[in-house]
């Protein structure tokens, strides 16, 4: 009846609706929301929860399975998060058909992120604590009966009563092999009759072989295995070892098992408002665009969009890195992922499923979790012929000892075949890398790359991008030098209609300025931006006129630099009929160092890495920024075109260096992707198309420093969890060959090792901390760069970061300057 249940709930995913629940397209190009999402040239991307499994063997079987199924392009799964990734075509293969794969080499697949999986969980961790505290009261009941025997002196005992004793203790030991022991029996049938091999084969064989030799001692006491049962070791290793088990699981859930609690953060269920103006409970996925929905205080914000009625405050914290509330009041824009904090508010879905910030966030995070870093990969590999030789060295030892004791020798093979755990050598790498992964993400700071992690830690040199990662992301527009005979609104209207094609904080600074600027009579045609340099388009105006118009640095616009300005100048032009370059005007911007710049690049120098700039921006503006940063001058580099500073870094490189690269993942992709490991840094950064091994969300700087720190503390603790899983096996194994461990402390060694990789990984999951000298920045600002008090758009009073809104904000005061013919 069961079984045919469970078909029938694999069947209902076979319905095309209902795989946005637990998966996306896997295009980046493509909708999130295709018209047709079975049409079989779409390749989805789907993520599943695992049941049964419980090392890094039970991982590779699985992979086996799905990779076996026709129309499965590829399938990941992680030993440490219970987790797979499926890559499927709907035009060769159904959800149902590849879950079914699942099961039938002996494990349960679940959707990710689903109400359904979280049940399951519960239930399956309720079944574990049961199965711990049957075997921990047997336990105890088998020691009352077993003691006796181990004080008494010689005729203290008859003969029956002894025999009693064993009878008792037989009955105990058989509940607790028929019950307790039933996850670990079920998985070595299962390897059996798949003719491999995972952690649960040697273990069950532990178990069948001590009570089948108890057993025949209590039925034949007379026999060969007459002298001596073996219950309590029997009853005490089954305690540890679902001790060690449900400690472990319960870790994984506060470490490893954080990532899945950041992506859980979405409701199942929303009020929607219905066409009588009443509300009803629906699924979030049966959410569309332009639905109005009620959000209760504590729930979390189902989809992207608009508050239409009330005020609140949400908790932005994993979606931006602002750590306090911020307004939210009428009109204001919301994002799937933050949590209504205040009061019940409306909101107008404007964006859904993959077209959410929350959803990219979730993809990144997904794609970390199921990464397998290189020396995770190594473990991997050595699990499987590492089980192999502990059955073959158990058979040997037994072999060995078998004609002088049969019972002796066969608890010798026990304690080989118990003690022996490839578990902690293959939970020593992801466990530590998922923690930290998730003790960032609750920071702010996305793992895109896993191995990132560890190359960070070997970093000894740090590359500072200088616009929007240095300086503050806003800039502002702070005067407008025209050629003679032209208006600053007109050049001003015609620079925005070019700015607004790009992300760059320039370009966003100069169409900011342009809002109060009503002109729209330029047509754009043939634009293109190129990379840290600037935008090329032909523009036509009201009049017919038809030209080609540069906007950018000085180069780009094909003009010369103008000497003695320390202020950043973005540059307009225009190409005459004959090929002529004709300057139309410059705008001087202003912007903000951090304030927390100068102490992140001392805190750097401190662990001992080298700080450099590399920038786009005149050599002048580059110097004074790098002087108020506290980097060498020597260390700073100007006028890099994006081949430029891929040329300085491979340099670097050249000479030995291991080099991050910080940028803002808008205009260094090319230097990012070339850096041996890269953060894509502030708000503005497209996380669907960025490259960076690391994504920082929010606004300060100091998460740089600090993800440093933790990589390295990361990497010693990898160091520490493998050379513990080596100590133990290189220690236990001898001593269980030579008969010098009893099964019972077999058990327990083995439960301590997987537990304590788990509780040392723990303690990465502690809020990061500061380098030493570096306190959390405070909102004050230092003077602007080439401007005595000049603001950043929108934060005129220097306190805007704390409650930010999304109305538009006024440019700062400008200036009109026309510069003589």
């Amino acid at each position: 009846m069961s079984m045919s249940r469970s078909a029938a709930q694999l069947l209902l995913l076979d319905d095309p609706q209902e795989w946005s629940a637990f998966g996306r397209p896997h295009s980046p190009a493509a909708p999130a929301s295709p018209a047709d999402p079975a049409d079989p040239a779409t390749v989805w991307d789907s993520q599943v929860v695992l049941e049964g499994m419980h090392c890094a063997a039970c991982a590779l079987t699985i992979e086996d399975a799905l990779r076996a199924v026709p129309g499965v392009l590829q399938a990941d799964v992680s030993a440490a998060t219970r987790r797979a990734r499926v890559l499927w075509q709907p035009g060769l293969v159904r959800p149902s058909q590849w879950l079914q794969a699942v099961h039938q080499a002996g494990y349960r697949a679940m959707p990710a992120v689903d109400a359904l999986a979280r049940e399951q969980r519960l239930r399956a961790s309720r079944q574990a604590l049961w199965r711990w505290l049957v075997a921990g009261f047997c336990m105890m009941q088998v020691m009352m009966y077993a003691w006796p025997a181990y004080v008494a002196e010689p005729g203290d005992l008859t003969g029956e009563m002894e025999q009693l004793l064993r009878w008792a203790c037989w009955v105990i030991s058989l509940a607790v092999v028929v019950f307790c022991c039933g996850p670990f029996f079920a998985g070595a049938l299962r390897d059996i009759r798949l003719r491999r091999v995972s952690m649960d084969l040697p273990v069950a064989l532990g178990m069948a072989i001590t009570f089948g030799v108890s057993t025949a001692g209590t039925f034949d006491p007379s026999g060969i295995f007459g002298r001596e049962v073996f219950y309590d070791s029997l009853t005490m290793f089954v305690f540890f070892l679902l001790t060690g088990r449900w400690l472990e699981l319960r870790l994984r859930d506060r470490t490893a098992g954080a990532l899945e609690a950041v992506l859980d953060r979405l409701p199942d269920s929303v009020e929607r408002r219905c066409a009588d103006g009443s509300f009803s409970r629906v699924a979030t996925r049966r959410l569309a665009v332009g639905d109005t929905i009620r959000v209760l205080p504590g729930e979390a914000f189902a989809a992207d969009g608009r508050i239409t009625l009330g005020s609140t405050y949400a908790d932005e914290a994993l979606l931006t890195g602002e750590s306090t509330p911020v307004a939210r009041p009428v009109g204001s824009k919301v994002l799937a992922g933050s949590y209504n904090l205040q009061s019940p508010v409306e909101m107008l879905v404007e964006g859904t499923d993959g077209q959410t910030r929350w959803a990219q966030i979730v993809a990144l995070m997904d794609s970390a979790a199921l990464q397998k870093p290189r020396l995770a990969q190594l473990a991997d590999r050595i699990a499987r012929p590492f089980l192999v030789l502990v059955l073959t060295a158990a058979a040997l030892a037994a072999l060995h000892g078998w004609s002088a004791d049969p019972g002796h020798a066969l608890m010798v093979a026990v304690a080989v075949l118990i003690v022996t755990c490839p578990c902690a050598l293959s939970l020593a790498t992801p466990v530590a890398m998922l923690t930290a992964a998730g003790t960032l993400a609750r920071h702010g700071v996305l793992v895109r790359n896993l191995q990132g992690l560890e190359a960070l830690a070997r970093v000894d040199t740090v590359v500072f991008d200088k616009t929007g990662t240095l300086t503050r992301d806003g800039m502002a527009l702070r005067a407008v030098h025209t050629a003679a005979g032209r208006g600053a609104d007109e050049a001003l209207a015609l620079a925005a209609a070019l700015a607004r094609h790009s992300m760059h904080p320039a370009a966003r600074a100069v169409a900011a300025a342009a809002v109060t600027v009503a002109d729209g009579r330029w047509r754009l045609a043939d634009w293109q931006e190129e990379s840290g340099l600037g935008l090329r388009a032909t523009v036509q105006d009201g009049a017919g006129a038809v030209r080609i118009v540069r906007l950018g640095s000085a180069r780009h616009a094909g003009l010369a630099a103008q000497p003695g300005s320390s202020a950043p100048q973005v540059l307009l032009s225009e190409q005459g009929p004959d090929g002529a370059v004709l300057e139309l005007a410059r705008f001087d911007l202003a912007e903000d160092l951090r304030c927390e710049a100068a102490a992140v690049v001392q805190a750097l120098e401190r662990q001992g890495l080298s700080v450099q700039l590399l920038s786009g921006d005149r050599i002048g503006v580059v110097q004074r920024v790098a002087a108020l940063a506290g980097i060498a001058t020597d260390r700073a580099q100007g006028d890099c075109t994006p081949q430029g500073k891929l040329a300085a870094l491979q340099a670097l490189q050249a000479g030995g260096r291991h080099v991050a690269m910080v940028g803002d993942g808008l205009n260094d992709g090319p230097v990012l992707a070339g850096a041996d490991v890269s953060f894509a840094f502030g708000r503005a950064v497209p996380l669907a198309r960025s490259r960076a091994d690391f994504v920082v969300l929010g606004d300060d700087l100091a998460l740089v420093v600090q993800t440093l720190l933790l990589a390295r503390r990361t990497l010693r603790v990898v160091r520490q969890n493998l050379c513990w899983a080596a100590l133990y096996n290189a220690l236990c194994v001898p001593l269980a060959l030579l008969g010098w461990m009893p099964a019972w402390l077999a058990g327990l060694g083995m439960a301590l090792s997987s537990l304590l990789v788990v509780l040392n990984a723990a303690r990465l999951s502690k809020p990061l901390r500061f380098a030493d000298g570096l306190a959390k920045p405070v909102s004050r600002r230092p003077p602007a760069l080439g401007a005595a008090a000049a603001p950043v758009a929108g934060d005129t009073d220097g306190a805007g970061d704390a409650q930010r809104d999304e109305r538009p904000q006024p440019p700062p005061p400008m200036r009109a300057v026309q510069r003589a013919p």
